[in-house]
């Protein structure tokens, strides 16, 4: 063996491969994206070539079911080509033409730093504008004049992608840009469908789509948030907190938009008149699912966290971070509806968390109350002379887990593993 070989073994030769090792998988996950978006804009294609024919030609709605079993017959290898995805394909194409995806692009230069008012904006301004296929709608003119541009460039030609181009007059290349750097293309077919079949608007629609980019969420997932109603409790519901007198602008938007009201926690193991010690066993057994809930950027840090003040011993509830926020979060849970006191009591905890875990590269602890109801008017006064941050939002207990949901949460097991190993890395840290 060479100098040159031994010298290959005792340089850090494992290091080298772990990077390789990781770029091999990166490509993959890469390719795996770049398919699926490949293949939405495939959807969207046909679903347009479709849609035009049928105005063209005058076909009603049989004609996905004589085109499916077109396919079956001459194609019998090729999948995805039901009546009833043909079907999607076309209403996928309806429900983004060229100038709603647009519009989403435009969307997410203004929400590079969302807030709740921003996102309100958008979001309804999305709502508000009627867009329509407008080559599609040409072809109905009776602008004789109109009707002929688009007719006789599409008379001779047998291609899709190129009777697409026509139609939109745009050379597919330029849509296919266009189409891949809009949020539409980062969600997978089966979240498309999900939304499909939600009748949401569709700036809610626009939102729900960058949540599940942003959460990386399945379309499972993403089909119970919508159900959850998520949009609204993040969004539209009148949040209780003091963040715009007590954080600095950015981080108090970031705060008050991260803030959800109510939130929603499956205790499928909890009791039928659940304490709030029977609450937080249930939350931290099932961290994974929670940290999910209480929206992307959150990690676990302590539960029942012992503090000794003076002569005195307390504990907190629960102690999450927001990497977002880059801030403590300490959220104290109460099985009964709010009362003043409570407010008193979680902003102690934030000055315990300030003083004892915040480093100097922290924000403001931030502090979120969880309580089975509140009075909005009572809680809001009770904050006034607080200097503390801190949210107050209600909480409800769904035991029902859905059967095709089951498979995508952790098992108990899993979980339990996985609390184990933050709690051991915890007390490593603290030795």
């Amino acid at each position: 063996m060479s100098n040159n070989d031994n010298n290959i073994e005792t340089r850090s030769f494992e290091a080298f491969v772990n990077a390789i090792g990781s770029e091999i998988e990166q490509a993959q996950v890469r390719l795996i994206s770049a398919a699926n978006a490949q293949m939405l804009f495939h959807y969207w294609k046909m679903g347009n070539y479709i849609l035009y024919h049928q105005t063209q030609q005058g076909w009603g709605g049989k004609v996905i079911k004589k085109l499916a079993q077109a396919i079956r017959f001459y194609y019998p290898e090729k999948k995805g080509y039901s009546v009833r995805n043909l079907a999607y394909m076309c209403q996928f194409a309806r429900s983004y033409p060229l100038d709603a995806l647009r519009s989403f692009i435009e969307t997410d230069a203004k929400l590079i730093s969302p807030s709740v008012q921003k996102i309100t904006d958008e979001i309804q301004s999305l709502n508000n504008v009627s867009f329509t296929q407008e080559p599609l709608a040409q072809i109905q003119s009776s602008d004789n004049k109109e009707v002929a541009i688009v007719q006789e460039p599409l008379a001779q030609i047998q291609n899709v992608a190129q009777t697409v181009a026509a139609v939109y007059r745009m050379p597919i290349e330029d849509m296919e840009k266009l189409f891949l750097a809009s949020p539409v293309a980062r969600i997978n077919w089966a979240s498309h469908v999900i939304m499909l079949n939600s009748s949401l608007p569709l700036g809610v629609e626009y939102w729900y789509m960058k949540q599940s980019v942003e959460m990386g969420w399945s379309s499972n997932v993403l089909k119970m948030q919508i159900e959850s109603k998520l949009y609204e409790r993040q969004i539209n519901s009148h949040k209780v907190n003091n963040f715009t007198a007590t954080l600095p602008a950015p981080q108090s938007d970031l705060a008050n938009y991260l803030l959800k009201d109510p939130y929603i926690f499956d205790l499928a193991g909890a009791k039928e008149r659940a304490d709030e010690r029977d609450i937080e066993e249930q939350l931290v057994k099932h961290v994974t699912r929670y940290l999910l809930e209480m929206s992307n950027g959150f990690a676990f840090v302590a539960r029942q966290k012992h503090f000794q003040i003076g002569n005195s011993d307390f504990y907190a509830d629960l102690i999450l971070y927001n990497i977002k926020l880059h801030a403590y979060v300490v959220v104290e849970l109460k099985a009964t509806p709010f009362k003043p006191e409570y407010a008193g009591q979680l902003n102690f905890y934030i000055n315990v968390v300030d003083d004892k875990l915040r480093g100097e590269n922290d924000n403001k602890t931030i502090g979120l109350l969880l309580c089975k109801g509140k009075d909005e008017i009572v809680a809001q006064y009770a904050l006034t002379g607080y200097d503390q941050p801190i949210g107050i939002s209600d909480y409800q207990l769904s035991k029902a887990v859905p059967e095709n949901l089951k498979s995508a949460l952790p098992s108990i097991e899993q979980v339990e593993e996985e609390l184990t190993m933050l709690l051991d890395n915890e007390k490593n840290k603290q030795k």
